[in-house]
């Protein structure tokens, strides 16, 4: 593993990449909004693993480990809805 040598990609692929990374908070965003709706219907398990998926996509968007700590361990996705309005106005 240690041999290998970087990755040479194209000018096209650069381009597709820097956008990608560019656009990711809006992707995080859109994907924050989406496990409200899931978190709604969620139970069990599948409820747990969308809850994970918010606290990883809050952390991406720089949120304090405490605020997500008190979002994911409230288990209301009212609060997780509050953080896509705060994510939406700015």
């Amino acid at each position: 593993m240690a041999g290998k040598e970087p990755r040479n990609y194209s000018p096209h692929q650069q381009k597709i990449i820097k956008r990608y990374y560019n656009e990711q908070p809006s992707i995080l965003r859109d994907r924050l909004a989406q496990l409200v709706g899931d978190l709604y219907l969620a139970q069990g398990k599948s409820r747990a693993r969308l809850w994970q998926q918010a606290a990883e996509a809050m952390q991406k968007l720089g949120y304090t480990p405490e605020r997500i700590n008190h979002v994911v361990t409230s288990d209301k996705p009212e609060l997780l809805a509050t953080v896509v309005k705060e994510l939406q106005a700015s």
